[in-house]
């Protein structure tokens, strides 16, 4: 959110907040993934580029591939024009995400590994770095989950020190979560992306 709009929403709180409910009801019908991908094309067609990197995260982390990204940019071709969605694809190229990268676009999910399973402690939870990602395992008897390090508001890496007793605060914006189930219990209101993850041979994968 710009900073003209958290000025207004403090200024005038009863009218901005008649507009934000409008929004957010506009949408109700919706799937978390398709109110990200139509706020980037309304982000893109009155060129914001502070709220395409916003609402590109947001999609990302709502389960669309930066493929879907695209195609929604090129599909709505006929109101945005050829002009509108180079710049857009510009402001994605600065922000350099992997998932743009042409070799990323082109690749399958796959499976990684994370290591001996009997490395991850019962009720503990271990950040690894992994083919230049990062997730977060938790571990449970005979059981373990893995989360994308990645703070779902923006894409921000979460560090280790930021988990305290169990919890996962996200250092940029407060998004806190509990670790073992993954949910945000403050600051926002989407989960931890869970990533699929299987044993095999005693070593545990995870499929990004």
């Amino acid at each position: 959110m710009s900073d003209a709009l958290t000025y207004l929403l403090k200024a005038r709180p009863e009218a901005m907040g008649h507009y934000f409910k409008f929004l957010k009801e506009a949408g109700g019908a919706l799937d978390p993934k398709t109110r990200a991908l139509i706020s980037v094309i309304t982000k893109v067609h009155s060129q914001t580029a502070r709220g395409v990197k916003q609402y590109v995260k947001r999609a990302l982390a709502d389960g669309a591939s930066a493929n879907e990204i695209l195609d929604a940019l090129l599909m709505a071709f006929p109101a945005l024009g050829l002009a509108k969605i180079v710049w857009a694809v510009d402001v994605l190229l600065e922000m350099d995400l992997p998932e743009f990268r042409l070799e990323s676009l082109a690749a399958e999910p796959s499976w990684h590994s994370l290591g001996p399973a009997s490395s991850f402690r019962s009720g503990e939870a271990t950040r690894v770095e992994c083919d230049g990602n990062a997730v977060f395992v938790h571990g449970a008897p005979e059981e373990w989950t893995v989360y994308d390090s990645r703070c779902p508001h923006q894409r921000t890496s979460i560090p280790l020190t930021a988990l305290e007793g169990g919890r996962l605060k996200c250092p940029k914006h407060g998004w806190t979560f509990e670790i073992e189930s993954g949910e945000c219990v403050s600051g926002g209101d989407r989960p931890l992306k869970r990533l699929p993850s299987r044993l095999e041979s005693g070593v545990l994968l995870a499929q990004w």
